[in-house]
């Protein structure tokens, strides 16, 4: 049987679906760089071959961790699905000689960097300036229109993203997003290879979406994902995700497979993330390429990802497509004949629909709620009236549990302060939308009220469902992906125009 080395750390789509479907594929052995979450850790011991946890010290230099730990157990592959060891594994795999993404993972992580290269290729994105002090963000204000918004170059989950405007926010707007920053990376929700790298940030226009002219029917958000995968550096399209509207500043609250749009719609979004790829110049992984739309047609790249969509996306396109993305790639990876879809499947060839919600203290006009609440989702499942046939579930991993109280919702931590994530099936995409809608607007009605002794027993910070257990990441010490005649390149060309 072939060997697989899976490295987990934070994000990325739940560990129990990812370690089931690579375990049937091959032999796994899990080199953990984040805990486990409590309800997958009894499950992983028995399906993986071997366990690691490596220690602050063996961290320090993460590319030669994972070539010694590869080594060690014979892979014949190397992967992971977080958003923060991609760059790490991909290192690692050229050092193995094994296929990854390649030398352009840093492209499809530090958002400067993928925005000069699309910049460079004349495809459609917002205008931006790399960002590396507070100095530079005040330059950026100057040559940019308000309002703007603010991005940690490495960030996921719409970590430290701040909308800025006028001048007279920048400075508690650059701490702010530092502070957070510093915060996530407490959570483990940091980069694992590149040294300082909460340190990069990118500012950038503010581009007016619409989905009305995408969609026939009202709620969706103005933006879709394109799932898919580069093989031998051919990207393949799976599918397309839509969404309900951000959060502000821009939060992600649900993603919906598939999305009801016309052919010729998607058909011009695939192309346009085709281009974005094809630029990028990866290899072999995932990739999840998110596209803000437009009046008239527009369109506009936000950002396109070395791995598959985080949260329930890849079980989503599973249920809905019968298409087990991770037991794919694996193949893939391995070398063994795979047969990708010829084309983006639509919602013609989709089994129902699925979506995942992220439990935000936010109701659906976009305000916090008036008080605290307790997660309950017993409660939830029995109280909230859904549509015939549609069916709700929680998942566990990345959910607090019953009881806990649900954290405040705070705008620059984005997903940071989610409470849980949800799954729903219903017979098509607008029903899931119009459920989600049902459900987002009972949780504050429904939810149990905290006591007066939980919310005086209540931490200043409240743990969140992104991070169960709340343990400082090891910082490495190593070289940025990135070398710094590339970035002072980036900051070179700004500073002229």
């Amino acid at each position: 049987m072939s060997t697989v080395l899976l490295v987990h750390a934070k994000g990325g789509p739940p560990l129990g679906h990812v370690l089931s479907r690579t375990a049937a594929r091959a032999e796994v052995h899990l080199l953990a760089l984040s805990a486990l979450p409590p309800t997958v850790a009894g499950s992983a011991r028995g399906l993986c071959a071997s366990v690691v946890t490596p220690s602050d010290a063996e961290r320090s230099d993460l590319v030669s961790l994972i070539v010694s730990r590869a080594k060690a157990v014979g892979a014949e592959a190397v992967l992971t699905f977080s958003e923060y060891a991609v760059v790490a594994v991909a290192e690692a795999c050229g050092a193995l000689g094994l296929a990854g993404a390649g030398s352009a993972a840093a492209l499809a992580r530090d958002k400067r960097l993928m925005r000069r290269t699309w910049q460079e290729h004349g495809l459609s994105q917002p205008e931006f300036r790399p960002v590396a002090t507070e100095a530079d963000l005040y330059e950026a204000a100057d040559a940019l229109p308000f309002p703007l918004l603010l991005k940690a170059a490495w960030s996921a989950g719409s970590t430290a993203h701040q909308i800025i405007r006028s001048p007279h926010e920048l400075s508690a707007a650059w701490r702010r997003s530092r502070e957070v920053m510093a915060e996530s990376a407490l959570l483990g929700f940091s980069e694992l290879h590149v040294a300082e790298a909460d340190a990069d940030f990118v500012v950038e226009e503010i581009v007016t979406g619409t989905a009305a002219d995408w969609f026939d029917d009202a709620g969706w958000g103005d933006y879709v994902s394109v799932e898919g995968v580069v093989a031998d550096g051919i990207f393949h399209p799976v599918c397309l995700s839509g969404r309900m509207p951000t959060v502000e500043p821009f939060t992600e609250r649900a993603a919906i497979t598939p999305t009801p749009l016309p052919q010729d719609a998607q058909d011009r979004i695939v192309a346009l993330a085709r281009e974005s790829v094809d630029a990028l110049g990866l290899r072999d992984c995932g990739i999840h390429t998110e596209i803000k739309l437009g009046a008239d047609g527009r369109m506009w790249l936000i950002e396109t990802a070395a791995r598959f969509g985080g949260a329930m996306t890849v079980p989503q396109i599973e249920e809905v497509f019968g298409l087990d993305l991770v037991g794919m790639l694996v193949d893939h990876l391995l070398g063994r004949p795979v047969e990708w879809p010829a084309q983006a499947l639509t919602p013609a060839q989709a089994r129902g629909a699925a979506g995942s919600l992220v439990v935000l203290a936010v109701d659906g006009r976009g305000e916090a709620w008036q008080d605290r609440r307790v997660w309950d989702f017993p409660v939830v499942s029995a109280d909230v009236r859904l549509s015939r046939g549609s069916a709700l579930s929680v998942v566990a991993e990345s959910s607090l549990a019953d009881g806990s109280l649900v954290p405040v919702y705070d705008p620059a931590a984005g997903a940071n302060t989610m409470a849980a994530l949800c799954l729903l099936s219903a017979t098509d995409p607008r029903t899931v939308l119009r459920d989600f809608e049902t459900l987002v607007d009972a949780l504050p009605k429904v939810l149990p009220a905290a006591s007066p002794e939980a919310l005086s027993a209540a931490r200043p910070e409240v743990q969140s469902a992104a991070s169960p257990e709340v343990q400082p990441a090891a910082r490495p010490e190593v070289q940025p992906a990135a070398s710094p005649e590339a970035l002072s390149a980036v900051q070179s060309e700004e500073a002229s125009r």
